[in-house]
């Protein structure tokens, strides 16, 4: 080990902040099992012995979508027959069909609607809420938003304050991608800015409206790409302290138009949660989200500082099995989580949206 990467090592077992040109040398000159040490470590720091997941279902409106990413494998232009476009009706029976099972959490996400606006997402959150007052609804990510709440012609503010109003508790942290300006022009070059994503998350966290954050991971961008996207998201949970979770996303690659690129290993995988882990030790959780790893992969992201895996689920996904995910059905029981988390030689603790502990 070298005398640099040795005085790396000592400032993450002390719990101090490392800089982005000493990630560098981690993820670069550490073994993975030396990784997956240190992660481990600054995990139980921050969650103990525990792991969690919560009873959550998805609801996709629609996949259609003003913007057209290389990456996507979710959307569908108008009139093809792999396209949906669910009526408030339709979102509603998805609501009632989840209605008595315990569900905690409602995750809204879906293609940016070229027509659809503001008022019309307020009024189906405010159907999901009637439905099922219990659970919280997370919903939109900052794409979406930003899109929605301008064509309304509101502040950013205004449009998350009237969103709050009929039921919005919290927000997911897709579309981050990849927050490089130059990469993100070549793999979304219509998309909302990293400028936008950051904006509406800042809003949130000012209203007192907690989110995660993401990054797409795997495709054309290279190490130092990723630790200057932890390090732009350190720095705002440095700002505003709302980011609740962070969830490396891995770019899959069936049926996209970036097919040719391929997808990174697995131990790829454990080297990103790893270093997510060590370096944003400001951000309470890490997610390993079971739908994109599979549940093997899962398991052993459980000793590379995860502590959480996601939900229940309960088949309401599209977006990684149209990606080519290896499952095509996403489910699991609250007991296949538990045995999965005790497996890994952790305690697995439901949670709600905020982390706070059921049960």
């Amino acid at each position: 080990m070298s005398p640099q990467l040795e005085d790396i090592v000592r400032k993450v077992r002390s719990d101090e902040r490392i800089a982005p040109a000493e990630a560098l040398v981690l993820w670069h000159e550490a073994p993975l099992w030396l990784l997956g040490e240190l992660a481990a470590r600054s995990k139980e720091r921050v969650s103990g012995d525990k792991v969690y997941f919560n009873r959550n279902f998805h609801i996709e409106p629609t996949n259609l979508c003003v913007f057209n990413c290389n990456f996507c494998s979710y959307r569908r232009p108008k009139g093809s027959p792999e396209a949906w476009d669910y009526s408030l009706e339709e979102v509603e029976r998805i609501a009632r069909d989840h209605a008595g099972q315990g569900v905690t959490e409602v995750h809204i996400v879906g293609g940016v609607h070229p027509e659809h606006d503001l008022y019309y997402y307020v009024e189906m959150i405010r159907r999901v809420k009637a439905i099922l007052p219990e659970a919280t609804v997370k919903a939109f990510t900052a794409i979406e938003l930003s899109y929605m709440i301008r064509k309304a012609g509101l502040t950013i503010d205004e449009g998350l304050r009237l969103l709050r109003s009929a039921g919005m508790e919290a927000i997911p942290g897709g579309g981050a991608e990849i927050f490089d300006e130059e990469l993100r022009a070549r793999i979304c070059p219509d998309k909302g800015s990293t400028v936008e994503w950051f904006e509406v998350h800042a809003a949130a966290h000012r209203l007192g409206i907690p989110t995660n954050a993401t990054i797409l991971y795997g495709h054309i961008e290279c190490v130092e790409h990723r630790i200057d996207h932890l390090d732009r998201l350190r720095r705002q949970q440095d700002q505003t302290g709302g980011f609740n979770a962070f969830i490396p996303l891995k770019y899959r690659n069936f049926g996209n138009r970036m097919s040719e690129i391929g997808e990174v290993s697995v131990t790829e995988d454990l080297r990103m949660l790893a270093m997510s882990r060590i370096y944003l030790d400001n951000i309470p959780h890490i997610k390993a989200y079971w739908v994109m790893y599979g549940k093997a992969t899962t398991e052993l992201a459980l000793a590379f500082g995860a502590d959480d895996i996601d939900g229940t689920i309960d088949d309401t996904t599209k977006i990684y099995s149209m990606a080519g995910a290896d499952d095509q059905r996403p489910a699991m029981t609250t007991e296949e989580m538990r045995r999965i988390v005790a497996a890994a030689g952790y305690r697995a603790v439901e949670r709600d949206t905020f982390y706070r502990e059921i049960g």
